[in-house]
């Protein structure tokens, strides 16, 4: 399973798509999702209703525009640039994250969204392509 969804945060709006993983399936299932969106550097993080273990191939550097499932905080992140303990302009996650899926925009839009925002995750009503 791949599955198109939607990143609403704040006044941005984005469609992704979630990967194979089994981490993405969860998610995926757990569809709808509202949070409240925590900021930390180029990154936003929210607690969601998913339980996952740390999946072997989890890593701390990760890609702009990847999204991220964090096993520690269970929580769904947005990486759009560098965060805190990042080595150079790449994100890198405070620990290592499920890798489940990427932005299909510009992820450099999430720096518009303040901490607080509501950011909801929802099925893509376009069809996958």
């Amino acid at each position: 399973m791949s599955g198109k969804i939607t990143i609403t945060a704040g006044s941005v709006k984005m469609e992704a798509l979630l990967n194979d993983s089994p981490t993405a399936q969860q998610i995926w299932d757990a569809l709808p999702i509202t949070g409240q969106a925590n900021v930390w550097g180029d990154e936003i993080y929210f607690e969601i209703p998913v339980w996952a273990e740390q999946a072997p191939d989890a890593r701390a550097e990760v890609e702009v525009g990847e999204l991220g499932y964090w096993p520690l905080g269970h929580a769904f992140c947005i990486f759009f640039g560098p965060t805190p303990v990042s080595t150079d302009e790449r994100p890198r996650a405070y620990s290592p994250v499920n890798i489940v899926g990427r932005v299909l925009g510009d992820p450099a839009l999430f720096r518009q969204v303040p901490a607080g925002s509501t950011v909801t995750l929802s099925k893509s009503t376009q069809a996958a392509g």
